[in-house]
């Protein structure tokens, strides 16, 4: 009884152990090599640092975002980095580091929305454009091609102004920042899936379940979705850093989320402005860094997984790895 016991316990443990190692990103890192995996690693890294930054803001800040005293009194304005304000105070008179900690939560938190709002309404409209074809396929290719033509800053600005009524809370506000940023998005997942799924309602699995009687709902859900949105997580990895610097675009200019209603990175860059002449360089320097190191983290995980789902690519690395090692070995 005790050795089927153990037994049991092991295979398991082994099962447990194999579904881990299919998960999409250890699967990842267990591919990658070398320089690439440094760069997946270090992009990770700032990726996971920005995400327990934004979870863990209204417990790690020292003040909230938009507090302008404490029991001491009314901060200083402009005031250099020191005790109190590690990272100085802004020409209003706000913490710097409490704004890039709570703005760390409405950029993450108006990216997640902007993407997750794409992908669906893309996925959805390219799905049976691409499947169904005919008038309702020219017409929404037409409009996504419209669309596309726009600068990507330019289309924010102007669907933010159209939905500025809206900001008027936190939760406003980024939902009116993310629909802006969606509305940019959704022609890229839209022609992406919209192609796979011409190219994929020609396939025999697709022709084989039409023959057997199958619901058009059914084979464009249960059989062209699976198939269609393998490229997805390339795609969700670049737009991501896009959507962070279209956001820091609308707050720089003024049209992105009202500033008493939460903290923008791009608006304190705005108002960091005048500082630079007075060599007052903390009001700017921290939430400009913060942009950076973020996307730079975004745009490292995207460009490693580009690499390594070109099989030539991995294959080739691995290959060049086997043989340094070879090398280091031999006597």
């Amino acid at each position: 009884m005790a050795e089927t016991v153990i037994a049991d316990s092991v295979v398991h443990g082994a099962s447990t152990e194999a579904r881990w190692k299919k998960l999409p990103l250890v699967w990842q890192l267990r591919q990658s090599v070398g320089l690439q995996r440094g760069m997946l690693i270090a992009g990770l890294a700032l990726c996971l640092m920005f995400v327990v930054m934004a979870v863990l803001a209204p417990v790690i800040a020292p003040y909230s975002f938009n507090q302008l005293s404490d029991d001491a009194g009314s901060f200083s304005r402009q005031a250099p980095p020191g005790e109190g304000h590690p990272w100085g105070t802004t020409v209003g008179g706000y913490d710097v580091l409490s704004r890039v900690l709570w703005g760390a939560q409405t950029a993450l938190s108006t990216v997640v929305i902007a993407i997750a709002a794409s992908i669906f309404v893309g996925i959805l409209l390219g799905l049976i454009s691409g499947y169904l074809g005919g008038w309702l396929d020219r017409v929404l290719v037409t409009i996504a091609d419209a669309i596309y033509a726009f600068p990507t800053l330019l289309l924010a600005i102007v669907i933010s102004i159209v939905i500025s009524g809206g900001q008027s809370s936190k939760w406003g506000g980024i939902m009116a920042a993310a629909l802006s940023i969606t509305v940019v998005f959704i022609p890229q997942y839209f022609r992406v899936i919209r192609a796979e799924t011409v190219r994929l309602k020609a396939e025999p699995f697709v022709e084989s379940a039409q023959v057997i009687g199958a619901s058009t709902l059914r084979i464009i859900f249960r059989h062209v979705l699976r198939n269609a949105t393998r490229s997805l997580p390339l795609i969700v990895t670049l737009n991501a850093s896009e959507a962070i610097l279209t956001l820091a675009g609308l707050g720089f200019l003024g049209f992105g989320i009202v500033p008493t209603t939460a903290a923008e990175w791009g608006y304190d860059l705005n108002r960091a402005i005048a500082d630079v002449a007075s060599g007052i360089w903390w009001t700017g320097v921290f939430p400009g860094l913060a942009i950076v190191l973020l996307v730079l983290g975004v745009t490292l995980v995207g460009e490693s997984l580009n690499d390594l789902s070109d099989p030539r690519l991995r294959i080739r690395r691995r290959v060049t790895a086997a043989a340094a090692r070879a090398t280091e070995v031999r006597p």
